[in-house]
């Protein structure tokens, strides 16, 4: 049985993953209240927030099951913040020294890429190793608040990355879209809300690096482009049309992802199609890769909702399922914020 932990930013979590029954139990303290009143993750307070909350949440996850099966310790290390990631090390350091278990550092990328996969594992646990290698190679999208990438996962299950993002991740850009339209924090569940009842057509707003044939994202001409809309209107035509430029704007955002992934399929076989991170919750997006991945007859694979976000479900998983993983001691085990994809 693998614990989890994963602390890499606003959320402290804990998760139980058995091979067999997959994930037996799965905590998660959310700090989303505590920073909507700075618009954003202050880092300062996500650390103290973690420091707060793993002890009691270790405590819950022991009273309600046997932790004595535990035979591996693992722990987001990257990327993520560097207070945050320090505090959940030391947690699981703590933990492997007193339990006298294994210890793995897990990248949290490669928990968002793998993501989409757990739900086959707990459909058919018995089958797992074959119903995976029958969707593989596969393409998988991972579209978070600071992370925006393509990878193929191949017959082995090592991970390359095709594209990543030159600027902004699409979840950054749509926060700092909120932001500039006068919206909360988190800003992208609120786009999509207003967005619902808008003309995702009544604004041309840029699609990144376009129709060249480069893979990799751009979303920072999008931001800079509502900017100067906004610019140009006064608040009370800002005020009647910002459903209608939620829609546009989010539009283009989600035209950005699906065209590069279109583009992308054409570099292999692939069998399958994934989407992950917390961008992956946007349901325009997930219905339009859905329909991208049907019309080529490939499978489609999203991450449940609950693991989109950050989550140490994802990490536990990826602790079982990436072959890449190496057991380490304490002492060489360190957080690595600037951690990539590889």
């Amino acid at each position: 049985m693998i614990l989890a932990i994963e602390s890499s930013c606003d959320e402290s979590a804990l998760a139980l993953f058995d091979p067999i029954d997959g994930l037996v139990g799965e905590w998660v303290h959310s700090q989303m209240e505590l920073h909507g009143d700075y618009g954003g993750v202050v880092p300062d307070l996500a650390t103290r927030e973690h420091l707060k909350t793993l002890g009691p949440m270790l405590a819950r996850a022991g009273r309600e099951h046997d932790l004595s099966k535990v035979n591996r310790v693992a722990v987001t290390q990257g990327p993520g913040l560097a207070g945050c990631l320090a505090i959940g090390t030391a947690a699981a350091k703590a933990l492997v020294a007193d339990w006298g278990v294994e210890l793995v550092g897990i990248n949290h990328l490669k928990g968002h890429a793998f993501s989409p996969f757990i739900s086959l594992q707990s459909n058919s646990p018995e089958r797992f190793d074959q119903n995976l290698a029958a969707l593989l190679p596969h393409l998988g999208l991972v579209v978070s608040g600071g992370n925006t990438l393509l990878f193929r996962l191949d017959k082995s299950r090592h991970i390359e990355v095709l594209a990543s993002t030159r600027d902004d991740a699409a979840g950054e850009a749509l926060d700092k879209g909120a932001k500039l339209l006068g919206l909360g924090y988190p800003g992208g569940p609120l786009v999509e809300k207003l967005a619902a009842s808008g003309d995702p057509a009544a604004y041309d707003f840029p699609r990144g690096i376009g129709n060249r044939a480069e893979l990799d994202f751009s979303f920072s001409g999008l931001k800079t482009s509502l900017r100067y809309r906004l610019e140009k209107m006064t608040v009370d035509e800002i005020a009647a049309a910002r459903a209608d430029l939620c829609a546009s704007y989010q539009q283009a955002v989600i035209d950005a992802l699906v065209r590069k992934s279109r583009l992308a399929l054409k570099t292999d076989d692939y069998r399958s199609v994934g989407l992950s991170g917390g961008v992956a919750n946007n349901r325009t997006l997930r219905e339009t890769m859905h329909s991208m991945a049907t019309r080529r007859s490939l499978k489609f694979l999203a991450a449940e909702p609950r693991h989109t976000g950050d989550n140490a479900g994802m990490i536990a998983f990826a602790a079982w399922v990436d072959p890449a993983v190496v057991v380490q001691s304490p002492a060489e085990l360190e957080i690595k914020p600037g951690l990539a994809l590889a």
